[in-house]
Protein backbone atom coordinates (compact mmCIF):
# COMPACT_ATOMS: atom_id res chain seq x y z
CA UNK A 1 0.00 0.00 0.00
CA UNK A 2 1.52 3.55 -0.71
CA UNK A 3 0.89 6.21 1.48
CA UNK A 4 0.99 9.62 0.44
CA UNK A 5 2.62 11.03 3.31
CA UNK A 6 5.19 8.49 5.14
CA UNK A 7 6.19 10.89 8.22
CA UNK A 8 2.39 11.74 8.81
CA UNK A 9 1.46 7.84 8.99
CA UNK A 10 4.91 7.61 10.97
CA UNK A 11 3.63 10.19 13.41
CA UNK A 12 -0.30 8.58 13.41
CA UNK A 13 0.73 5.32 13.99
CA UNK A 14 2.95 6.56 17.31
CA UNK A 15 -0.09 8.26 18.78
CA UNK A 16 -2.00 5.07 18.25
CA UNK A 17 0.48 3.14 20.04
CA UNK A 18 0.36 5.76 22.85
CA UNK A 19 -2.80 5.79 23.10
CA UNK A 20 -3.56 2.14 23.80
CA UNK A 21 0.01 1.91 26.05
CA UNK A 22 1.51 0.03 23.67
CA UNK A 23 5.18 -1.38 24.79
CA UNK A 24 6.30 -0.98 20.89
CA UNK A 25 5.00 -0.02 17.31
CA UNK A 26 6.14 -1.77 13.89
CA UNK A 27 6.24 0.52 10.55
CA UNK A 28 7.58 0.56 7.00
CA UNK A 29 11.40 1.85 6.97
CA UNK A 30 12.95 4.82 5.51
CA UNK A 31 15.84 6.84 5.83
CA UNK A 32 13.94 9.92 7.42
CA UNK A 33 12.28 8.16 9.88
CA UNK A 34 15.19 6.61 11.07
CA UNK A 35 16.39 10.34 11.00
CA UNK A 36 13.34 11.17 13.29
CA UNK A 37 13.32 8.74 15.74
CA UNK A 38 16.97 9.30 16.45
CA UNK A 39 16.27 12.77 17.59
CA UNK A 40 13.38 11.16 19.57
CA UNK A 41 15.86 9.26 21.38
CA UNK A 42 18.45 11.64 21.80
CA UNK A 43 15.94 14.06 23.47
CA UNK A 44 14.21 10.85 25.92
CA UNK A 45 10.81 10.70 24.00
CA UNK A 46 11.06 7.21 22.94
CA UNK A 47 13.58 4.37 25.04
CA UNK A 48 15.03 2.98 21.75
CA UNK A 49 14.64 2.10 18.36
CA UNK A 50 16.11 -0.76 15.69
CA UNK A 51 15.70 -1.71 12.41
CA UNK A 52 14.29 -4.90 11.28
CA UNK A 53 15.83 -6.76 8.15
CA UNK A 54 13.30 -8.97 6.45
CA UNK A 55 12.42 -10.06 2.68
CA UNK A 56 9.60 -8.05 1.14
CA UNK A 57 10.82 -4.83 3.64
CA UNK A 58 12.67 -3.16 6.24
CA UNK A 59 10.55 -2.19 9.35
CA UNK A 60 11.82 0.46 11.97
CA UNK A 61 10.83 -0.81 15.11
CA UNK A 62 10.20 1.99 18.02
CA UNK A 63 10.15 1.36 21.39
CA UNK A 64 7.94 3.38 23.57
CA UNK A 65 8.75 5.00 26.87
CA UNK A 66 6.47 5.62 29.94
CA UNK A 67 6.96 7.02 33.02
CA UNK A 68 6.09 5.22 36.66
CA UNK A 69 2.52 5.73 36.62
CA UNK A 70 2.56 4.44 33.03
CA UNK A 71 1.91 7.47 32.04
CA UNK A 72 3.08 8.07 28.39
CA UNK A 73 6.35 10.77 27.73
CA UNK A 74 4.88 11.44 23.94
CA UNK A 75 1.87 13.57 25.17
CA UNK A 76 1.37 14.88 21.77
CA UNK A 77 2.84 14.61 17.80
CA UNK A 78 1.78 17.43 15.46
CA UNK A 79 2.84 17.38 11.63
CA UNK A 80 3.50 20.58 10.54
CA UNK A 81 4.66 20.23 6.64
CA UNK A 82 2.39 18.41 4.54
CA UNK A 83 2.72 17.12 0.96
CA UNK A 84 0.19 19.80 -0.26
CA UNK A 85 1.50 22.79 1.86
CA UNK A 86 5.54 22.63 2.56
CA UNK A 87 6.09 24.64 5.29
CA UNK A 88 9.95 26.82 5.35
CA UNK A 89 11.71 28.18 8.74
CA UNK A 90 14.51 30.61 8.79
CA UNK A 91 16.61 30.47 11.55
CA UNK A 92 15.16 33.54 13.13
CA UNK A 93 11.52 31.59 12.95
CA UNK A 94 12.09 28.96 14.10
CA UNK A 95 9.73 28.12 16.70
CA UNK A 96 9.52 26.68 20.37
CA UNK A 97 7.29 24.43 21.29
CA UNK A 98 5.27 24.14 24.65
CA UNK A 99 7.20 27.19 26.13
CA UNK A 100 10.33 24.92 25.63
CA UNK A 101 9.34 21.39 26.49
CA UNK A 102 8.77 19.96 23.42
CA UNK A 103 10.62 20.33 20.56
CA UNK A 104 10.42 20.68 16.59
CA UNK A 105 11.73 18.80 14.41
CA UNK A 106 13.38 20.70 10.94
CA UNK A 107 14.33 18.80 8.15
CA UNK A 108 17.91 21.03 6.98
CA UNK A 109 20.39 20.63 4.47
CA UNK A 110 23.06 19.30 7.72
CA UNK A 111 20.31 16.32 8.37
CA UNK A 112 17.23 16.18 10.24
CA UNK A 113 17.44 17.65 13.97
CA UNK A 114 15.84 19.31 16.39
CA UNK A 115 14.87 23.25 16.26
CA UNK A 116 16.98 24.06 18.95
CA UNK A 117 19.93 22.19 17.36
CA UNK A 118 19.25 24.55 13.81
CA UNK A 119 19.19 27.08 15.60
CA UNK A 120 22.61 26.66 17.09
CA UNK A 121 23.93 25.94 13.39
CA UNK A 122 22.64 28.67 11.98
CA UNK A 123 20.65 27.46 9.77
CA UNK A 124 16.92 26.60 8.52
CA UNK A 125 15.07 23.99 6.88
CA UNK A 126 12.07 22.61 6.42
CA UNK A 127 9.23 22.41 9.66
CA UNK A 128 8.46 18.41 9.88
CA UNK A 129 6.70 18.34 13.19
CA UNK A 130 6.45 19.54 16.42
CA UNK A 131 6.88 17.25 19.34
CA UNK A 132 5.66 17.09 23.40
Amino acid sequence: MTVSDPIADMLTRIRNAVMVRQDSVLMPDSKTKQAIAKVLKEDGFISDFEVLKGKPNRMIKIKLKYTGKNQPVLSRLERVSKPGLRVYVERKEIPRVAGGLGIAIISTSKGVMTGQQAWRQGTGGELLCYIW
